[in-house]
């Protein structure tokens, strides 16, 4: 496995000791700041693409090895995108994506890609068989079509949703019944955790996974607030739970590669006036405003961080 950090804010870096246990599993690091300012919530897809150029230029080749990506703000989600490109076109097969979140990720943006729309991004990839998103709380799924979500994939079978808890969401279009959800009466109706039990959810988890190999992105806002401080809203998943998921799909599957983000940084933009607006402006709107206490968050976030490395390096060695 190889180990990779990328530093796009400097939520890793208030985190030492979790620094130093990378290092000591040497880990390589890529560092631009800049970059992070420019692509943060958002960006356009040739400022991306430069991006990932500049990764791959910088960094040495990974090779067959599975990478394991930690890389700050959720606010970065879309990179993602380009890391699963990357562990495709080293693991050429048949693969499912599971992603982790309290946010759905699922909405169309012209011009680029957004932190909340690279699932499509992922689902254009002709090697990502489904899309399995899990633990989402969030308000994103009370009225999805009004928030721009891009629900054609769960017609089509591509995507299954899986909230930890949320109450039916309102639609419009028809969309039918799915592994996931059943629609009934101008609603989908979710099949969450919650409601299919912990213990339950496991065994429904692993028989919808239907590739033998699987890329994992987890966004630690899927987690409760004791567990993960973050720059969103959060859901109601316990850390203990997470890593067991995590566990029993690594025993059963092959994960070529996965990320983590979810650390809380404070926003900072670059970009022409107009943009640094319209990002301000979002944040205004979407994210929590009270600021967490700094100890709080890197003792917090590096307990996960230090957890989830465990468990992802014994299933990736």
């Amino acid at each position: 496995m190889r180990l990779l950090l990328l530093h796009f804010d400097d939520a890793l870096e208030l985190q030492p000791d979790f620094l130093r246990a990378c290092r000591f599993a040497g880990a390589c690091q890529y560092s631009d700041k800049r970059a992070g300012n420019t692509i943060r919530l958002w960006s356009k897809q040739k400022a991306l693409a430069e991006l990932g150029r500049n990764i791959a230029r910088t960094m040495p080749m990974a090779g067959k090895e599975p990478q394991l990506c930690f890389m700050g703000s959720g606010d970065f989600h879309h990179v993602t995108a380009l890391l699963l490109d990357a562990a495709l076109e080293r693991h050429a097969a048949a693969a499912t994506l599971i992603h982790f979140d309290n946010h759905p990720d699922w909405v169309t943006f012209d011009g680029g890609m957004h932190c909340g729309s690279w699932i499509n991004s992922a689902l254009a990839n002709a090697n990502i068989q489904k899309v399995i998103t899990i633990g989402v709380c969030s308000h994103d799924l009370r009225s999805p079509e009004r928030k721009g979500a891009n629900l054609h994939w769960l017609g089509e079978g591509r995507l299954e949703l899986y909230p930890y808890e949320h109450p039916p969401s309102r639609v419009l279009a028809d969309y039918g019944n799915g592994p996931s959800h059943r629609q009934d009466k101008g609603a989908l109706h979710w099949k969450s955790i919650a409601g299919i039990g912990e213990e339950n959810f496991i065994d429904r988890m692993l028989s919808r996974i239907q590739t033998e190999a699987v890329y994992l992105t987890i966004d630690k806002d899927v987690l409760a607030a004791d567990d993960a401080v973050t720059n969103w809203d959060q859901g109601r998943m316990r850390l203990p739970y997470l890593l067991s998921l995590i566990s029993e799909i690594g025993n059963r599957h092959r994960i070529i590669g996965a990320d983590v983000i979810g650390d809380y940084s404070a926003p900072s933009f670059a970009g022409d006036l107009r943009t640094r607006l319209m990002k301000k402006a979002e944040i205004l709107i979407d994210q929590p405003r009270s600021r967490p206490r700094p100890e709080v968050a890197r003792n917090i976030n590096s307990a996960a961080n230090h957890a989830l490395l465990e468990v992802l390096s014994e299933y990736m060695a």
